[in-house]
């Protein structure tokens, strides 16, 4: 990337997201296999169903998660500090590419959740093929199902079945600056920037 592609902001921002990238590498569990935390629905509730707990408070979230960037790690955070035990749903490839178009994602579903279940702050991933995770919610019945700020409350979907088995409901504020799409793009500008100069 050079710096003749970038103004004074953007060569910040660039260098916020490589700062924040080192520092997430470092919350990557030591010694833990990538794939050990990816588990099957089933999976899924033998270890973090309501009569399996014994009183752990299990926090449920979702997402793509392509492109992983500090706001995806800092929701994550503050996700896993509200419980016991965090599990993430994962977007299948299909179910991403039905809502994002053609090109995404950018990495398969595989390597997504295994990047997610290497974190320190992440205790399960769960990939799901449906066009939302309400059968996977509706399984897992967390004490607490948390999404981006960016939802509107009665978008949330597992809202109704948390709360009728007595869960709670909690929207996180989005960190600002931060998207997939805009590093996308902004991958874009630079790639064409590159070709220009070339020429």
């Amino acid at each position: 990337m050079h710096s003749r592609w970038l103004d004074a902001r953007s060569q910040v921002d660039c260098e916020r997201v490589i700062n924040c990238s080192v520092a997430c590498c470092k919350a990557i569990k030591e010694g833990v296999e990538l794939s050990a935390g990816i588990l099957s629905l089933h999976q899924a509730i033998l270890q973090f169903g309501p009569t399996k707990r014994n009183g752990r408070r299990v926090v449920f979230t979702n997402g793509c998660f392509d492109l992983l960037h500090p706001g995806h790690i800092e929701t994550l955070q503050k996700a896993r500090s509200l419980g016991d035990a965090l599990v993430v749903g994962v977007n299948s490839d299909r179910s991403v590419r039905a809502m994002k178009g053609a090109g995404r994602p950018i990495m398969p579903e595989r390597e997504r959740a295994e990047i997610l279940a290497a974190l320190e702050c992440v205790d399960g991933v769960v990939i799901f093929d449906e066009p939302t995770p309400r059968e996977l919610i509706a399984a897992l019945l967390p004490n607490l199902l948390v999404k981006g700020g960016d939802w509107a409350s009665d978008q949330i979907v597992g809202r109704e079945e948390v709360e009728a088995a007595g869960g709670t409901v909690i929207s996180i504020p989005v960190v600002a600056g931060y998207s997939t799409t805009a590093i996308l793009e902004k991958i874009r500008r630079l790639d064409d920037s590159s070709g220009t100069d070339r020429q």
